[in-house]
């Protein structure tokens, strides 16, 4: 094999290799490929960096994104001067995020308190040197951050109509995706994903399984598991309610209560003047004797 071909391959290699996490002048950033949380409890993304002594008192400004290129977002910026303990956070910076690693020991580490499904994505950590030419020195590959959670079901309900028929919807959060399924009384059931969903930032931990032909006045239950977890919810579907009555059916009803409210009240007056006549011929009687 030719021996000019190899030590090209070689540089060529080299030269790929050391863009992941290398700078110019002797930087270098170290991160991991992936890190793996779950929901609810702080995770630490690791981030550490090395640079030659002649600078290690220069002001450094630590900046952590999630995402890359212009739709990036910007969590956490801080700027670490010389002789300062600690790196002072810019102003309104969100409290989730804290740089658990100190900037003067080489150490950019960022924590994330509360993870949430959210949170997963590709985090990239950059330091910055104030007064240097090229100040800027980052690892291109970054952190892959999963953020992972037992099965909830959000949202369990039935549509439908006695006509077209009635199906029910069981929408499940979950991380890995869970499994779906449905069981009966006595038997399991088939049901069926319902796709595709909106293409948005849950899109990829959200699920809605159906399950159609239910018949009313009968119990199904929805079951969601995943490594991490099992949940089971149980819905009853109600029998459709009677139709109500047309109007004109009430008419016949109120000419009833109408008539037996004059009778009482003819019943009433009658019974008013007989009361005073008889008083009256009393009265008369009495003069009489």
């Amino acid at each position: 094999m030719d021996v000019q071909l190899v030590c090209s391959f070689l540089s060529l290699l080299l030269s790929a290799t050391g863009g992941l996490g290398s700078g110019d002048d002797g930087w270098s950033i170290h991160m991991q490929a992936e890190i793996r949380a779950v929901e609810s409890y702080p995770v630490v993304l690791p981030c550490t960096f090395s640079h030659p002594q002649h600078s290690k008192h220069s002001s450094l400004q630590v900046l952590w994104r999630l995402g890359h290129g212009p739709s990036a977002t910007v969590l956490y910026r801080c700027t670490s001067r010389p002789g300062a303990p600690t790196c002072e956070p810019r102003p309104q910076q969100d409290q989730r995020y804290r740089l658990e690693g100190n900037p003067r020991e080489h150490d950019l580490s960022l924590r994330i308190n509360s993870a949430a499904l959210q949170d997963s994505g590709r985090y990239f950590c950059r330091v910055e040197v104030q007064g240097r030419e090229h100040n800027g020195y980052e690892d291109k590959m970054g952190t892959r951050l999963r953020v992972e959670a037992p099965p909830k079901i959000l949202a369990l309900s039935v549509e439908g109509s006695e006509q077209a028929g009635y199906r029910a919807l069981c929408r499940v959060q979950g991380s890995p995706l869970p499994d779906v399924q449905w069981l009966g009384a006595n038997d399991l059931l088939e049901g069926s994903p319902v796709g595709p969903l909106a293409q948005d930032s849950t899109a990829d931990f959200h699920t809605v399984s159906q399950l159609r032909d239910v018949e009313p006045g009968q119990q199904y239950t929805c079951s969601a598991s995943n490594p991490l977890g099992k949940e089971q919810a149980v819905l009853y579907v109600l029998p459709p309610r009677p139709p109500l009555p047309v109007a004109g059916a009430s008419l016949p009803l109120l000419l009833l209560l109408t008539a037996s409210l004059g009778a009482k009240v003819i019943l009433l007056v009658g019974t008013g003047v007989w009361m005073v006549q008889s008083r009256a011929l009393q009265g008369v009687s009495c003069w009489w004797k």
